[in-house]
């Protein structure tokens, strides 16, 4: 049974926009939406989740056009690093409204982040995100950062550009992270999952219908099904080791489920979380109830362990 806490924390959630002084906050997505104001309405409530210590160090990078963000705790091993892919249904999104959830793996890691604004659909439909998520692993390894010494890190849409560059990036020949850790993660844009119906009623922190839109938004005239669309159908063997999180009553458990199955069947080191009464990419709400915090710091041993810092 999820915590006391958890459980008030969701209804703070479902009705935070009041304390904005919002009478009614955006709830569904549909062919109408405004993109723009969706994505103003996605940066005013970037400080929900939390402050930025005031030790980090923020430093701007430009990878060609991209433009990317480190992020730095005071004494961060120079050799060690996570690339940290945010959400936004690959759709909304950036490195200013995810700075408090990344700094969060940061802080409890010790180690450098480095975050990146992908080109975003529907302006820049796939792959056009894709292929910037594997520039950004590029000028890492550019940099003479070691595979073996960096992580993955991403959540919801994310979570799909994780899981898609490490396809990619095996398509290409080029050497793995040490590991990845996702927070449900977008796998599958055909929304075949048992739990996009099942989780409807329940779901109620989730934009209803953005799966929907979002996918066409980001698949473009590409077959939904392609498997650097929806890595769920992509071969996963040889996979590095991956932790990954859902929320049992969120749309997108099932995305989660079904690849840690199908990953488990190629031999790939597999451990997934299903958080009992829990929501969207509920580890990124730590330290305001247990399972979250419980969940951070799993988060955090696994990344450094596989970037070979002592836990």
């Amino acid at each position: 049974m999820s915590s006391l806490r958890s459980r008030l924390f969701v209804f703070v959630l479902k009705y935070r926009h009041l304390l904005k002084g919002q009478l009614k906050r955006t709830n569904s997505i549909d062919w109408t939406t405004s993109i723009p104001k969706l994505r103003e309405e996605i940066e005013r409530g970037a400080g929900f989740f939390g402050k930025l210590p005031d030790t980090f160090e923020l430093t701007a990078v430009k990878l060609g056009n991209l433009r990317a963000e480190w992020m730095r705790p005071a004494e961060a091993p120079k050799d060690k690093a996570m690339l940290y892919f945010h959400g936004g249904g690959l759709v909304v999104g950036s490195i200013s409204a995810h700075r408090s959830i990344v700094a969060k793996f940061v802080n409890g890691t010790g180690i450098s982040a480095l975050v990146f604004d992908y080109a975003l659909a529907p302006e820049h439909p796939f792959p056009e995100g894709l292929n910037d998520s594997v520039a950004a692993y590029q000028y890492l390894l550019n940099e003479a950062f070691k595979p073996a010494h960096i992580v993955f890190v991403g959540d919801s849409g994310g979570g799909n550009l994780v899981l898609a560059t490490l396809l990619a990036l095996k398509e290409k020949n080029i050497p793995l992270p040490a590991g990845a850790v996702t927070l449900s993660a977008w796998t599958d844009l055909t929304n075949s999952g048992e739990s996009f119906h099942s989780n409807s009623e329940v779901d109620s922190l989730c934009w209803k219908d953005a799966q929907i839109v979002f996918s066409k938004y980001y698949a473009g005239d590409n077959d939904p099904s392609h498997s650097l669309i929806s890595p769920l159908f992509g071969d996963l063997a040889g996979l590095p080791p991956l932790l990954m999180y859902a929320g049992n009553d969120e749309l997108m458990r099932d995305d989660s489920t079904r690849f840690a199955e199908r990953a488990q069947k190629a031999g790939v080191d597999v451990t997934l979380r299903i958080g009992e009464g829990l929501f969207h990419c509920y580890p990124a709400c730590a330290p305001m109830f247990p399972e979250a915090t419980t969940a951070m710091n799993e988060i955090c041993a696994f990344i450094k362990e596989h970037v070979g810092e002592k836990p």
